[in-house]
């Protein structure tokens, strides 16, 4: 669990960074830096989960996602609901005995070392 915490504050530093970015070149203001971040965030976590198979954080912390259906990849659908998911914070602190969140139990995914 701490490489998956570990993952989303490296996810979250990179996001917050390309808002400020953003937010420099007069694409957000001060008052939606939050939500900037936030958007910034959930397209990074979906693309990056769907072309890759992992965020930049999972990647530079040995994890990657994979679908647990016989699947070749985690798909777009998938990992835009897995983002959703994640956005509200609840269902990944609901695991089971395989410590799979709910946000991965309902997409069919899973979290594992590389």
């Amino acid at each position: 669990m701490g490489r998956r915490i570990g993952a989303l504050f490296v996810d979250w530093l990179i996001a917050y960074g390309l808002a400020a970015l953003a937010m420099t070149f007069g694409w957000f203001s001060v008052q939606t830096l939050s939500t900037a971040v936030l958007l910034v965030w959930f397209v990074l976590g979906a693309v990056s989960v769907r072309l890759f198979g992992f965020t930049p954080g999972q990647y530079a912390l040995g994890l990657i996602v994979v679908p647990v259906d016989n699947r070749l990849h985690v798909g777009l659908g998938r990992a835009v609901v897995r983002g959703l998911l994640i956005a509200l914070v609840i269902p990944p602190l609901f695991t089971d005995s395989d410590m799979r969140g709910l946000h991965d139990r309902l997409t069919n995914t899973a979290v594992v070392r590389r």
